[in-house]
C-alpha cells in the first residue's frame, strides 16, 4: 500500500477497486468465492487500452496477498476482455 501523498500505480487502483466492489462484498455476503471479468473492471473504471495491465493487476500475487484471497481458476484469453478470475475468500480455503 502506498503511503500517504504518495501517488499509486494503475495497478494499484485496480486492486483497490477490486477490493471495495468484489472481495469486500463477498465477505460481507458470506460468500465462499467469486469472481471477476477483467473486461467489467476495465469499463467500470473508464480506462482506454489498459487490459494488460487490468489482467495483472488483478492475477497478481500482490492482490491475492492484500485481499487474502486464493485464485483457484483462470478462465479465457491471457489479457483480454474476458479474462475471468475465479477466487476463493481465504477462510473458504482453510475451511473456517
Amino acid at each position: 500500500m502506498c503511503k500517504e501523498g504518495q501517488k499509486t500505480s494503475l495497478s494499484d487502483d485496480v486492486r483497490a477497486f477490486c477490493l471495495r466492489n468484489y472481495v469486500q462484498p463477498a465477505r460481507v455476503n458470506n460468500e465462499i468465492g467469486f469472481f471477476i471479468r477483467s473486461g467489467d473492471v476495465h469499463r467500470a473504471m473508464g480506462l482506454s487500452n489498459q487490459m494488460p495491465q487490468v489482467c495483472s493487476a488483478i492475477g497478481s500475487d500482490i492482490f491475492e496477498k492484500e485481499a487474502n484471497v486464493k485464485r483457484v481458476y483462470i478462465e479465457g484469453p491471457v489479457n483480454g476482455a474476458r479474462t475471468i478470475f475465479v477466487f476463493l475468500l481465504n477462510a473458504a480455503v482453510c475451511g473456517e
